[in-house]
């Protein structure tokens, strides 16, 4: 097991320099371009000022040179920030002042965004670097240097210091009280996980692995580290196919892609438009999917067609690095309404379903979702206060710093000793008196054929129910159906007392920067309609 996720692309430069590493379109780089422009940007940075453990933000989109900059930053023994460029100033401007940046890696796309960032967080000085081949020029800030000069550096990476615990990235997610937080992950968080994943899945040389998810969200870090601890080859997905399923599957047939990760409602987009032939992706051997529930009725669509394909449901927040869990599909379900488990805990990884005084709960009983072990984030980036609620010392600790995570999420464990995910903690509400799972709510409709996406929020009222159910849907192409009908056709999968009392049509769902369903926006939406109503 390597010590630092830099030395996995210097080993594969040893051992296979001229096999391709990573490709985009036109562009592609080798094992040995990659590990010799990843140093010679290393020496470059260092040589600008960088310092062991400097935050570096990296304003890039998904491109072969993106991951220059991230193998760059860690042979500089600094730590990269991936920035979403498709997000807003005001949003992005927060992040970047939490995490205090030395510096900034920027493409020319990146100018005006970077300019508002720093007009709003008071012009700190940073030294910016562009990834073009000329120095870029903004209102806020000057470049210091640009790639070309990088080339005059040694191919060798400088010596570095830092050790597996140090961090290798800060990855951010959004809060509760609007206000970001920066997720700390180390090197071995990340080497843990990838170690686990090559060996259980198997990957090796001459695979080629999607790489779909965009570079901030945590998924990224096993499509671009799996591929590279075992010589493969990543394909990164072009962002603008998110929206044609064609050419997403035409993606993978062209690309002779081996495996796919993504979220799932990438696979339900492609599902619903019918874009997977019988026997379709003949050199695919797996399917994998992680960080929301996968409709059952798409992955029944997709074991239908590609039976070759193995299927694994994988689980885990970004606390927790990349997945703490899996479950490799054994069969086809019958059942459409039927719940795939999330599953045992991946190696080196604890998950433990807990009662409100952290005693373990027997089979059967529903409780809140802790995990531990190696995977285990050290916390927030300057934020110990939000670091000591969600991070607890273990109930059984062994040693002093065992610790676990609470992940929001409710579960229990099967009689099959297995883990199902029941749902968020802020899901099971109260309506009418009731108690509702709104992701079984959700699964009722994802069973129908007429929808092709479709989302169940609550929104709270002033009325006796307490709570309303609210469902956005998308229908399929020729569809006319009404909100009449679906809740028609819901009350024969559903209780009265469970049916949304509140329905807006979409053409697409809203999703946010990682590709899942935007909730709080559609939550905000209805609680928009609703007022309207009254």
């Amino acid at each position: 097991m390597p010590e630092l996720l830099q030395d996995y692309v210097s080993r594969q430069a040893e051992l296979r320099p001229n096999a391709i590493a990573v490709t985009l379109e036109r562009s592609s780089l080798t094992y040995g371009e990659l590990d010799q422009a990843s140093s010679r940007l290393a020496w470059r940075l260092r040589e600008a000022g960088c310092r062991r453990g400097d935050r570096v933000c990296l304003l890039l989109p998904k491109s072969p040179v993106a991951v220059v900059a991230m193998l760059g930053v860690l042979k500089a023994d600094a730590i990269y920030v991936p920035i979403d460029l498709s997000s807003p100033a005001a949003r992005l401007a927060p992040m970047i002042k939490i995490s205090e940046p030395w510096g900034a890696l920027i493409p020319a796309e990146a100018v005006t965004l970077l300019d508002e960032i720093l007009e709003a967080i008071g012009n700190p000085p940073l030294v910016i670097g562009s990834v073009e081949r000329d120095r870029l020029q903004g209102r806020q800030f000057e470049s210091r240097f640009d790639m070309s000069e990088v080339d005059a550096y040694p191919g060798r990476a400088p010596e570095y210091r830092n050790t597996g615990r140090d961090i290798a990235h800060i990855l951010f997610t959004s809060g509760s009280t609007g206000v970001p937080k920066g997720v700390v992950i180390t090197h071995r968080n990340v080497i843990t996980f990838v170690e686990w994943g090559r060996s259980y899945f198997g990957i090796e040389p001459g695979d080629r692995l999607s790489g779909h998810t965009p570079l901030h969200f945590d998924l990224s870090m096993f499509d671009i580290y799996g591929t590279h601890a075992a010589g493969a080859e990543l394909h990164m997905v072009p962002p603008a196919l998110n929206l044609l399923p064609h050419k997403l599957a035409e993606f993978i047939r062209s690309a002779e892609l081996t495996q796919w990760f993504s979220v799932p409602s990438v696979l339900n987009f492609m599902a619903k438009h019918g874009v997977v032939a019988r026997d379709d992706f003949p050199g695919l051997k797996r399917i994998l999917w992680c960080g929301e529930v996968l409709p059952t009725p798409t992955l029944v669509h997709f074991m239908q067609r590609l039976p070759h394909v193995r299927f694994t449901n994988l689980y885990g927040p970004t606390e927790a690095t990349i997945a703490s869990s899996y479950y490799a599909v054994p069969e086809c379900p019958r059942d459409e309404l039927a719940t795939i488990p999330i599953g045992t805990a991946c190696g080196g990884e604890e998950l433990l379903v807990l009662d409100a005084n952290l005693n373990e709960l027997p089979p059967g009983e529903i409780g809140d979702l802790y995990i531990g072990g190696a995977g285990l984030s050290p916390g927030y980036w300057r934020a110990p206060d939000k670091t000591a609620m969600a991070f607890l010392p273990h109930p059984r600790a062994t040693k002093p710093d065992d610790r676990i995570y609470k992940t929001g999420d409710l579960a229990r464990r099967g009689e099959d000793g297995l883990l199902y995910f029941v749902g968020r903690a802020d899901t099971q509400i109260k309506s009418r008196g009731y108690r509702i799972e709104l992701g079984e709510v959700e699964a009722a409709f994802h069973s129908m054929e007429c929808l092709e996406d479709c989302a169940i929020v609550a929104v709270p009222t002033d009325g006796f129910e307490g709570n309303a159910i609210c469902c956005a849907y998308v229908l399929r192409p020729g569809s006319a159906v009404s909100a009449a009908n679906l809740r028609q056709q819901a009350s024969r999968l559903l209780p009265g007392y469970a049916l949304p009392m509140h329905w807006l049509a979409f053409d697409r769902l809203p999703k946010n920067a990682n590709g899942k369903i935007d909730r709080p926006r559609l939550r905000s939406l209805f609680q928009h309609d609703t007022a309207m109503e009254t």
